[in-house]
């Protein structure tokens, strides 16, 4: 006895419309492929996620990272360095006062944009929304939560920096062909400056107004005595070691080599690229420990 061929679904079960071809039939994963995935790829996942929340204010993102430092680009550097460079460019290393600020606002721009996207949001993702705690139940680690955060932070820096170069090179201010480098010191001085406040936000559990005391006490002096509007060696010591311990000047005088070829010793060169790299492993290793630490508890 012969066995019947099984005849065809209809074309309404199959949701198909007569004489068209059948499509394929979706089927989600297994739960083992999806956690391997997951346990691969959990940091990418998570820094997609945190980038699509950064598309949903864009437009405040470009307007805060790069319309405020163009803002003082154009006033400083170009209202004031009519004042400046008739009077001397002999302090600023013969360059103009606008190619002097340019790489010190791109350096400040990356370090103010570190001060805000590791503090508030971190808190949130531990306390107000606990945004962390999600994706901590599936099998991502919280290691793997930390460098998704840091990631998608990482590719603001490096979009926000990459555009305000673009107007810095409108204005004539990255005479050197090694410009384009000082956007990699940019994203590398706000890592160096955030990641150790990552690690102090996530060790946060009450918000007392410390986030505004970084922001008045550390954030700002930084900024204003870090060689951003003028050379660090004008200031009386009493004060300069402010820059010295900065990720600001650090970068900043790495952004100046590059960006215009300022002449300092190749040792001292070295100096700033590896004090704003141990800060930045230094700064992951505590932030890793915290996330570890918070998400045990």
């Amino acid at each position: 006895m012969t066995r019947k061929a099984p005849l065809p679904e209809p074309a309404a079960a199959t949701g198909a419309a007569p004489g068209a071809p059948a499509s394929p039939v979706l089927r989600a994963h297994s739960p083992e492929v999806s956690a391997a995935r997951a346990r691969r790829w959990g940091a990418l996942y998570f820094a997609e996620h945190v980038l699509r929340v950064m598309k949903s204010y864009g437009w405040t993102i470009v307007m805060y990272g790069v319309g405020q430092p163009v803002a003082y680009l154009f006033a400083m550097g170009v209202g004031l360095a009519t004042l400046v460079d008739t009077n001397s460019e002999a302090g600023f290393g013969g360059v103009s006062y606008l190619t002097f600020i340019a790489p010190a606002l791109l350096i400040s721009a990356a370090v103010m944009t570190a001060a805000n996207e590791f503090t508030f949001p971190v808190m949130d993702g531990f306390k107000w929304r606990r945004v962390y705690y999600g994706p901590h139940a599936s099998p991502l680690t919280p290691q793997q939560i930390a460098l998704g955060q840091i990631v998608a932070v990482t590719v603001r820096f490096a979009l926000q920096s990459a555009i305000y170069f673009g107007v810095v090179a409108l204005f004539g201010a990255s005479p050197s062909g090694w410009g384009w480098v000082s956007i990699l010191v940019a994203t590398l001085a706000g890592l160096s400056f955030g990641l150790p406040l990552m690690a102090y936000a996530a060790s946060i559990k009450e918000d007392k107004g410390q986030f505004a005391m970084v922001m008045r006490f550390i954030v700002m002096p930084l900024f204003l005595f870090s060689g951003t509007f003028f050379p660090l060696d004008t200031l009386p010591l009493a004060v300069r070691w402010i820059g010295w311990i900065s990720p600001i000047w650090h970068g900043t005088e790495l952004g100046r080599v590059f960006s215009y070829g300022y002449q300092e010793p190749p040792l001292l060169t070295i100096a700033h690229l590896v004090f704003l790299l141990v800060l930045t492993v230094v700064g992951w290793v505590l932030a890793k420990r915290q996330f570890i630490k918070r998400m045990a508890g």
